[in-house]
């Protein structure tokens, strides 16, 4: 039994050469890669947004958790971001189940949470000179379905944050089926934002999945290369 979780869950990650240095020690080494412009010779606004993203993952607990791990056991350590970021899905999700939008140290919580995604993307784009690429890059496309589904979610928790709509949502599926149409540029009318805030929350939404769309899923889709039943070329 122990075998058949331990190939289900870690594969073949044990016989993957150990990285020389933790997740933390690369991002500190990538900062300053940066700073010196050792792989681009970037400058003004561009640099400076640069090592922004870079120093910004510093502020977060994921990159605390990913170098725990690899001090730990590095073979665990896509097993444990992986149950961090599903963790992170769940955090707003049980908001809504439980209406805890009254506990406003939650709602600090899940802002800092949805920072910590919304910057981690874009450095991964922008700001990871040093870093190699990931192990596979459909698990990175999966990580992104679920930043997607954290976002969609967090923005319906905040939808409900005061009298925002034309009527009050009905059950707790409705903010999340807000938000989803919202982050798509559907809008059935059914439900729509008649406060300052609630327009500045579909404003933001909006335009951070036309780039979320666009650049980040466009970036990564075109590195998949897949391999199984359509690879073989030979016809029978």
């Amino acid at each position: 039994m122990k075998s058949f979780f331990r190939k289900l869950l870690i594969g073949k990650v044990s016989r993957i050469h150990k990285p020389r240095f933790n997740p933390l020690e690369k991002r500190i080494l990538n900062i300053r890669s940066i700073w010196n412009n050792d792989h681009q010779d970037d400058n003004g606004i561009e640099k400076i947004f640069r090592l922004f993203l870079s120093c910004s993952q510093l502020l977060f607990p994921g990159i605390y958790i990913k170098t725990l791990a690899c001090r730990i056991n590095y073979i665990y350590q896509d097993l444990i971001m992986d149950l961090y970021i599903i963790l992170k899905v769940i955090f707003p999700l049980a908001i809504l189940l439980n209406n805890w939008q009254s506990h406003h140290w939650l709602i600090v919580l899940l802002v800092y949470f949805i920072a910590e995604t919304v910057l981690y993307i874009p450095t991964l784009i922008f700001a990871s000179d040093l870093f190699s690429r990931p192990r596979s890059y459909k698990r990175s496309m999966m990580m992104l379905f679920l930043n997607y589904a954290e976002v969609v979610i967090a923005f319906g928790v905040f939808y409900t944050l005061g009298n925002n709509m034309n009527k009050a949502f009905e059950s707790w599926f409705d903010p999340i089926y807000f938000s989803i149409i919202s982050s798509n540029s559907i809008g059935f009318g059914d439900y729509y934002p008649v406060t300052t805030y609630g327009k500045a929350l579909v404003t933001i939404q909006s335009m951070f999945f036309l780039s979320f769309v666009v650049l980040f899923l466009n970036f990564f889709s075109t590195k998949v290369k897949s391999k199984g039943y359509f690879d073989n070329e030979e016809i029978e």
